[in-house]
């Protein structure tokens, strides 16, 4: 799955993201809104990762 059907679809895929990383509360979910840079940038600041990382784990659940 490519990052622009997550974003059309970012309603429905946000219980997978909330299962990922539960850290995210429903309103940075929502603040998201299918906006890859500020998952990635929200991940960055709840679990204390580098850029690549987070970059890394992100493709791996666009691969999952």
């Amino acid at each position: 799955m490519n990052w622009d059907q997550i974003s059309g679809k970012w309603k429905e895929m946000s219980g997978n993201v909330k299962a990922k990383w539960g850290e995210l509360t429903d309103d940075e979910i929502a603040e998201i809104d299918g906006d890859r840079e500020a998952l990635e940038g929200k991940i960055q600041a709840k679990y204390g990762k580098t850029k690549e990382e987070v970059k890394q784990e992100v493709d791996a659940f666009l691969n999952s």
